[in-house]
């Protein structure tokens, strides 16, 4: 059996899960107005190696998302996740966020398009097919009524950006899952053990989360 430790903090959602075989065992999380990672993501992940019955020693892997989303939270689940892939000597493993968005999505037709909102009428997207398979590269993009408008089949949105984009995104193939807000560390699981499996790993002393945009310091 090979356990991995899964960590997500790319939106206002700290979730982190642990897995067994791709299969979620327990999960803790947390979505608040006021980011809490810097709280709670230690905690949780104590709680989840506790409530899951083992030791640190028997994780096979850490698993974190990479992005893109919010800058301070991606480096406080990067900065855990090295550390505890260097002290505890296992691989480091990378999750796209939007797909793990995207995984929450059970219907099985149309188009998938997850997004995370970059503020005011800007979101972080991609297109994904009803298997979970990329169909378009993440981008940051402006939406407009002309966004996504060449698509004739039904598309699935997720993401925190839906109350606002669905001000224009009007079409009749348009479906808005409201429910399926944020990303978390469950949908993690089976993507983090396929790439477990198929050792795609990250090098713990250069792995940058993938942050799209460059961070603007206030001045």
């Amino acid at each position: 059996m090979h356990y991995i430790l899964n960590i997500e903090t790319a939106t206002k959602n700290c979730s982190v899960s642990l897995a067994v075989d791709g299969q979620t065992l327990v999960c803790k999380e947390i979505s608040e107005l006021g980011f809490s990672h810097a709280e709670k993501l230690h905690l949780f992940i104590e709680e989840v190696i506790q409530e899951a019955g083992i030791s640190w020693s028997q994780l096979s892997a850490i698993a974190v998302s990479q992005g893109p989303g919010s800058y301070t939270g991606l480096r406080i689940g990067v900065s855990a996740a090295k550390g505890l892939s260097y002290a505890l000597q296992i691989p480091l493993i990378s999750v796209d966020t939007l797909a793990s968005l995207a995984h929450q999505v059970t219907q099985n037709d149309g188009l998938i398009v997850p997004m995370i909102d970059a503020r005011r009428m800007e979101v972080y997207s991609a297109i994904f097919d009803s298997n979970k398979q990329k169909l378009r590269a993440i981008q940051a993009e402006i939406i407009t009524e002309e966004s996504f408008a060449s698509i004739s089949d039904t598309v699935y949105f997720v993401g925190d950006s839906n109350e606002k984009v669905k001000t224009v995104l009007t079409k009749s193939n348009f479906v808005f899952l409201d429910a399926i807000q944020y990303p978390s560390a469950k949908e993690m699981s089976a993507i983090s053990y396929q790439k477990f499996e198929e050792k795609n790993f990250e090098d713990v002393a250069y792995f940058e989360p993938f942050y799209l945009k460059d961070f603007l310091f206030a001045k």
